[in-house]
């Protein structure tokens, strides 16, 4: 007997992801972005994103059951992001999920939007082993995961306490005078400086730090000190090496990540890593990650950058892992909660 047919839907911030996935084998993937309606803003205006899923859900649900050629009433559950993110985009998507499980008589269930970024792995890498730690990265979140099962074992071990690495990236890329989103930019300008010429401080792992913050980040300083340095160039009227900077604050941020988190996978015994979110898509962190789990003896998994930004198919993939593991479904009452703990898999 074949594993259930699960639809996902994501919709917590400015991309519209469908997906179709049975068992961990993703059949289609389709996502629909506003990400330029907000790049003249500087910032992603929630209102602009609410509008701009309600006009996509139609159509990329189509391109998504056209892709799989599957009919909709060959559908088994849909499972769609009830948080974190934007209350409105995540209210679109919510109720088109209802609207849906309605329709079909099918189960619904509001998962996190957070432990989907880990769980898309196994639609790349396969099934977790028994224990492994998780590092989700994005634009709003900066997470330490510790998960003994992917739905009904995960612990926080340490998050953001103000600013997100991607969050942090994109407000020195305007300080920068890069366009928006300023992630992709710094990238691109870090692969062509000298990460060691601006020795940048590394936030919360002096050692008074490590009893209360062991695995907490905080990149508000880190962001600070880049201002103050560019500051200090430009009053005394000297040119501002952009692909330095670029690169001696990327690895700052590489390097708090990774510390933190290779330090987590040795005290717990972990000896398997995953790396997702937007953020995860970043090449020092790759780079960074890649050589020191190879030196600690830890395997490293970081699915392909298609499935690092949000999209459906990391919905898909926690909802079946749901489905699989027998959990009720949630009431077609089903609220959206942007705030959405990272202890709770399915609200």
């Amino acid at each position: 007997m074949s594993e259930p047919l699960v639809l996902g839907i994501e919709t917590s911030c400015d991309e519209t992801g469908v997906a179709l996935v049975r068992g961990h084998e993703l059949l289609i993937d389709s996502v629909a972005s506003s990400m330029d309606e907000h790049a003249r803003f500087g910032g992603i205006i929630p209102e602009i994103a609410s509008r701009a899923h309600l006009e996509a859900m139609g159509p990329t649900l189509r391109r998504a059951l056209e892709g799989a050629q599957v009919e909709l009433g060959e559908i088994d559950a849909i499972a769609v992001t009830a948080g974190p993110g934007l209350v409105g985009p995540l209210t679109v998507g919510a109720s088109a999920a209802k609207a849906l499980a309605v329709g079909l008589g099918k189960p619904l269930y509001g998962v996190n939007h957070v432990i989907g970024h880990a769980a898309v792995d196994e639609l790349v890498d396969g099934p977790f082993p028994e224990r492994v730690m998780a590092l989700v990265v994005s634009g709003g979140h900066s997470s330490l995961l510790l998960v003994d099962d992917i739905v009904t074992g995960i612990t926080e071990l340490g998050s953001t306490l103000d600013d997100a690495a991607g969050e942090a990236f994109d407000k020195v890329g305007r300080l920068l005078g890069l366009p928006y989103p300023g992630g992709p930019h710094i990238d691109r300008l870090a692969r062509e400086g000298d990460p060691e010429a601006i020795r940048f401080p590394r936030g919360l792992t002096a050692a008074k730090d490590q009893a209360a913050h062991a695995y907490d980040f905080s990149f508000s300083g880190l962001k600070t000190a880049v201002a103050r340095w560019v500051e200090a160039r430009q009053d005394s009227g000297q040119e501002i090496p952009l692909t330095d900077v670029a690169a001696s604050f990327a690895a700052a941020v590489a390097d708090v990540l990774t510390a933190k988190t290779i330090a987590a996978c040795q005290r717990h015994d972990v000896s398997t890593l995953v790396i997702g979110g937007g953020f995860s898509a970043n090449s020092q962190l790759r780079e960074m990650a890649a050589e020191r789990c190879a030196a600690a003896g830890i395997d490293l998994r970081i699915p392909p950058i298609r499935y690092c930004t949000d999209n459906g198919a990391m919905i898909a993939a926690l909802g079946a892992a749901v489905v699989r593991r027998g959990l009720p479904p949630s009431s077609l009452d089903l609220p959206v909660d942007s705030s959405m703990p990272l202890t709770q898999v399915l609200l």
